[in-house]
């Protein structure tokens, strides 16, 4: 069974902040929305682990 990691995994938390704004630059509120919930789609879509995306939605809970 897979587990999430929540460890720093990342080797340029800045330069994927700055893709993130670029992306939802100059989108209505209402875009923004729909590229974040396209996103998720397709993040859970390569983790494909149902437990694993249970639990990172209860710790983005809390």
């Amino acid at each position: 069974m897979a587990t999430l990691n929540i460890e720093p995994n990342m080797k340029n938390f800045d330069a994927f902040y700055e893709v993130l704004i670029d992306t939802h630059r100059d989108l209505s509120p209402a875009q923004s929305h729909e590229v974040n919930a396209k996103l998720v789609l397709l993040l859970a879509n390569h983790i494909g682990d149902l437990d694993v995306l249970k639990d990172a939605m209860q710790r983005a809970l809390k």
